[in-house]
């Protein structure tokens, strides 16, 4: 009996010892000593590496950042001929890395016209009809870019959502009437918010313009300056500004409206005459097909949502730069 008994442990002990050797690897095709493919990918997501098991991709976010930009000289004219190596960047004071740069005469449009209808711009509401409807005519490209028009007095009111046809545009902004106060911030901050801020970024990557016409004296808004410049830099909103104050005078409004422009990236105009509006259009189209492009992969790789400052120069003396002061990075 005992021998038998030592038989039996001895059998139970060979078969332990071959359940826990490896099994004969299957043939995958990898060279000896490498992973197959699917056995890389159960590594990346955990999983066995079996056939019933899905290959998953990882997607790794990458903090890539755009930087639509115009180039003045000391006479105010546009500089064209420039090259990446012509400018340092830096955000928050560290220096980036440019690892793209173009020139950008091309890129689709999104355009958003909001005109001021309140009380205050009465007189010269007519000229601002024209003069807006002139350059979408101009500017817009059917098949490419599109636009929207909002009129704005107590509260802001969506004339005609995006459409590339500049006829139904046209129509839309001939029916303005003028009357009420002045929700300026309350206006900027609905159209960045419900027409341009895109989850998503969009792809090809579009150009996003806003043109304010209005004497920036806010007396009826919910939101405040900031919040409306915030949500136009969340949505990479470039704001150009043109004034309808006609007094000589640079008020309180003409400062809010030059604000907007400069944080964003735009310009803002100030026509001492209605006529000069027209000009003004022109000149907002002649910028937007004489861009530079670049972008830059920041080396902040946190997803913390903080407003990050940009500071682009150029290594030559003489030169301004028109372009956003930051942005906001991804909160996760």
């Amino acid at each position: 009996m005992r021998m038998w008994a030592g038989i039996v442990l001895l059998l139970s002990i060979a078969a332990s010892l071959a359940a826990q050797q490896p099994a004969a690897p299957a043939a995958s095709g990898a060279p000896s000593g490498q992973s197959s493919p699917d056995q890389k990918d159960a590594k990346q997501t955990g999983l066995p590496a079996t056939q019933s098991n899905p290959v998953t991709t990882i997607h790794v976010p990458v903090n890539l950042v755009n930087v639509l930009f115009t180039v003045r000289d000391k006479k105010d004219r546009m500089v064209l001929n420039l090259t990446k190596g012509d400018f340092r960047l830096f955000e928050d004071n560290k220096p980036q890395a440019i690892t793209n740069f173009s020139r950008e005469t091309d890129l689709p449009l999104r355009i958003g016209i909001l005109v001021d209808t309140s009380n205050s711009i009465r007189e010269r509401l007519h000229f601002e009809q024209e003069a807006a409807i002139d350059f979408l005519s101009e500017t817009l490209r059917p098949g490419k870019d599109r636009a929207f028009a909002v009129a704005f007095d107590v509260e802001p009111q969506l004339l005609q959502d995006y459409t590339d046809d500049a006829d139904k545009l046209a129509t839309a902004i001939r029916g303005l009437q003028a009357g009420g106060g002045t929700g300026l911030y309350d206006a900027i901050y609905f159209a960045c918010k419900e027409k341009m801020l895109f989850f998503p970024p969009p792809e090809p990557y579009l150009r996003r313009v806003m043109i304010v016409v209005s004497d920036g004296l806010d007396n009826q808004s919910q939101h405040t300056r900031e919040e409306a410049l915030s949500m136009a830099q969340r949505g990479e909103v470039v704001i150009y500004t043109i004034s309808t104050n006609r007094s000589g005078v640079s008020t309180r409004g003409d400062k809010v409206l030059r604000r907007f422009a400069e944080e964003t990236g735009g310009q803002a105009f100030f026509p001492f005459e209605a006529r000069d509006l027209a000009a003004n259009f022109q000149e907002i189209s002649r910028q937007l097909r004489s861009q530079y492009s670049l972008a830059y992969v920041s080396t902040n790789k946190s997803h913390d949502g903080t407003f990050r400052a940009i500071t682009l120069q150029t290594v030559g003396k003489g030169l301004k730069i028109q372009a956003k002061n930051g942005y906001f990075a991804p909160s996760q």
